[in-house]
């Protein structure tokens, strides 16, 4: 099951980093403008970043899996549509569509990791989780640049838009290994929730990515005033809506605002590092996109080489929290240190093993973000989350983008110069990570579910009835929560009585109880 729902989250996040190797390819090839090349890149993020949150509740009412398979489909019949797009405006409405597709795949992922793996192996698939949307963002760039210098059959760009589509049949094809598993049969899908919090996202994602391209016109700021309103007035209205998208709980948990809090801050500057990494050494440095994916290969790797390790795990279990901050830390101090290691080629052979330093503190960290903060998260608030946390990560990368263009180009005396602006920008980004996490500390669950009561059956959750699934714990996140405290917390008593069963595809029980750690 893992392998199937890991490969759709790796094609995803792919597609993203690969299409934005391709751009300059794909404004020769088909005659497009810059707007019209920003679009396409723009397009995609869009359409998934707004739908996550309401597919999220779209998986919980009609089923994880059927979600997973209508998505699927929707981004591979996108990416088709793409490479054989005759002009900007089909490419454009094709990456639409692939970011339609995406939106709804990416919740339903952390939703069956949850209902379909043994608890004591559970938080290592959150790792594996965190660890398979880092790798595919760095290797989209490579992959990209590999493709574009082999001109496969002369068609240019194209072949980039159909690399995903393999995989992404492959998914297909192993999906009938799904559960059928859902959160609660009779839960409504808020249709203003979803309206507002889709527009608010959309009407804050397109001016952020346009705008610095097309000199902040009114319309942009038009945007942001929108975004304001709907988004605030989504948040007022949540304890007075049935069934809303996002439990209220949350907004009274701090440690669900929190963990969330801290990936959107991340967020700023992760996809901005590499980003402005592959700006300047193209633009101004006059690499080839091949050239510059191999520079910043020491990064991908170390990062790789973390995630393939149990190193995350053990120091998680060891220390918690403090990886975040000292990972956070370390990619701030990459940032200092590369900043002057751009001016000539010795120095950039020199920021090779800072790069390497660096991916392995980017890897520590993103192997162990989503099993910490999810250990923190609970009762009610830990239904949300399967939204909030992707649509955190895409609204940090696209804020966190728009912010370090901005540091780069602004006034400054050299393409040197910029390159320093903008890595100051990503040290604060990362400090502000690191001081961020320096609160976020595990703290036992409520009694029923870590307590003797669950060990007794009291705390047992139905699958099949879902006003106690509802009442007790929230939709489809209930159990994902437990996994992840497998890292943290050590069961020092086993239950009387034996082990309990994890329910797949919505029959059976399921023991939410504390399971040992992960091996």
């Amino acid at each position: 099951m893992l392998p199937v729902v890991l490969s759709a989250t790796f094609v995803q996040l792919l597609n993203v980093t690969a299409a934005q190797v391709a751009a300059p390819a794909i404004q020769a090839g088909l005659g497009a403008g810059p707007g019209a090349v920003q679009l396409v890149l723009a397009g995609y993020t869009l359409t998934y970043a707004c739908l996550l949150i309401p597919a999220a509740r779209l998986g919980d009412r009609y089923g994880y899996r059927r979600l997973f398979v209508a998505g699927t489909v929707v981004f591979t019949a996108g990416s088709v549509a793409g490479a054989f797009a005759p002009d900007a405006a089909s490419l454009i409405t094709a990456r639409l569509v692939q970011g339609s597709g995406s939106g709804l795949v990416a919740p339903q992922v952390l939703s069956l990791i949850h209902a379909a793996t043994p608890a004591a192996r559970r938080s290592r698939a959150l790792g594996s989780y965190g660890a398979t949307m880092a790798v595919a963002s760095l290797a989209g760039p490579l992959i990209g640049a590999l493709v574009l210098s082999a001109d496969l059959f002369g068609l240019g760009w194209r072949p980039v838009m159909l690399l995903t589509v393999p995989v992404a049949l492959a998914s297909l094809a192993g999906s009938t290994a799904l559960p059928r598993s859902r959160g609660a049969d009779k839960l409504r899908v808020d249709k203003l929730g979803a309206l507002l919090v889709t527009v608010g996202a959309g009407a804050l994602v397109l001016p952020l990515t346009l705008g610095r391209e097309v000199g902040w016109p009114c319309w942009t700021w038009a945007g942001f005033a929108v975004a304001v309103a709907a988004l605030a007035h989504f948040v007022r209205s949540l304890p007075h809506r049935p069934d809303p998208l996002i439990h209220p709980a949350v907004l009274r948990d701090w440690s669900a605002r929190r963990g969330t809090l801290l990936v959107f801050v991340f967020n700023t500057g992760v996809p901005s590092f590499t980003y402005l990494l592959f700006l300047h050494l193209q633009s101004a440095v006059g690499y080839s996109p091949l050239a510059a994916a191999l520079t910043s290969a020491p990064f991908a790797a170390a990062a790789a080489a973390v995630f393939g390790s149990r190193a995350a795990p053990a120091l998680v279990r060891r220390h918690g929290p403090t990886v975040l901050t000292v990972a956070s830390l370390v990619l701030a101090g990459m940032c200092l240190a590369l900043a002057p290691l751009v001016g000539s080629a010795a120095e950039r052979q020199a920021a090779l093993p800072v790069l390497a330093v660096g991916g392995a503190a980017f890897g520590a960290f993103t192997a162990s973000v989503f099993t910490l903060v999810l250990a923190e998260v609970h009762g009610a608030a830990a239904g949300s989350v399967s939204g909030l946390l992707p649509t955190a990560q895409q609204l940090g990368g696209s804020i966190g983008v728009t912010a370090a263009g901005l540091a780069y180009y602004a006034p400054a005396a050299d393409a040197d110069t910029a390159f320093r602006h903008a890595m100051l920008y990503q040290v604060v980004a990362f400090t502000i990570t690191a001081l961020i996490s320096l609160r976020l500390r595990h703290r036992p669950g409520p009694e029923p579910v870590h307590g003797h009561s669950s060990h007794s059956g009291e705390a047992r959750i139905q699958l099949e009835r879902p006003q106690t699934l509802r009442a007790s714990v929230g939709p489809a996140w209930a159990r994902c929560r437990q996994g992840a405290a497998s890292l943290v917390v050590e069961e020092r008593r086993p239950p009387p009585g034996g082990e309990g069963t994890e329910g797949a595809g919505g029959v059976g029980h399921a023991d939410v109880v504390a399971p040992t750690a992960a091996s």
